[in-house]
């Protein structure tokens, strides 16, 4: 049969305790009080399938366990790294106290478009997410290092954060492992 589809047995998927000890994208996700416990199941499960750094629930956002969060991230939550932190402000202050790049996927004046932000292979990064009507808060956009924004062309002004997440996370992922 001409381009069989491979079943699950075949796709060579490593383990939880495989995935605790691999080199790691240098990449932390932050959501800053999403609402949707299917959008965050999302980001654990893109975060699993490029090997994130880190997780970190802002605010509002819900804690595993959760059943939505289960149904979509499909058991994600017990393989990346996660923490619960209230404060999203204090938490990019810590970051950048290590060094961390931050990023904040947001609309701004003056923000960069996502083909065009470059990366240093030498810099960690963690990119935030916000929450589904307000976005990044300005107090955590102001105190990025970046802003980056996913360029749409439609009569739209924004996309879901799971599909944000996952084409930020791919963008990033490529750029990092080049």
């Amino acid at each position: 049969m001409k381009n069989r589809k491979l079943k699950n047995s075949e796709l060579k998927r490593i383990n939880n305790r495989e995935f605790k000890s691999s080199k790691k994208t240098p990449l932390i996700v932050i959501l800053d009080n999403i609402r949707s416990l299917n959008n965050i199941g999302s980001v654990f499960r893109t975060s699993d399938a490029f090997l994130i750094e880190k997780i970190y629930l802002c605010g509002i956002t819900a804690k595993p366990p959760h059943k939505d969060i289960h149904k979509t991230a499909l058991g994600a939550t017990d393989s990346v790294e996660w923490e619960y932190v209230e404060d999203t402000l204090a938490l990019v202050r810590l970051l950048k106290s290590e060094g961390k790049a931050i990023v904040s996927i947001e609309q701004a004046e003056e923000s960069v478009s996502l083909e065009g932000f470059k990366t240093k292979s030498d810099t960690s990064y963690a990119i935030i997410f916000g929450n589904e009507v307000k976005g990044v808060s300005q107090e955590v956009v102001s105190a990025s290092d970046y802003i980056v924004e996913i360029p749409q062309y439609g009569t739209k002004h924004s996309l879901n954060i799971s599909v944000s997440c996952g084409l930020v996370i791919w963008d990033l992922f490529v750029k990092l492992k080049m």
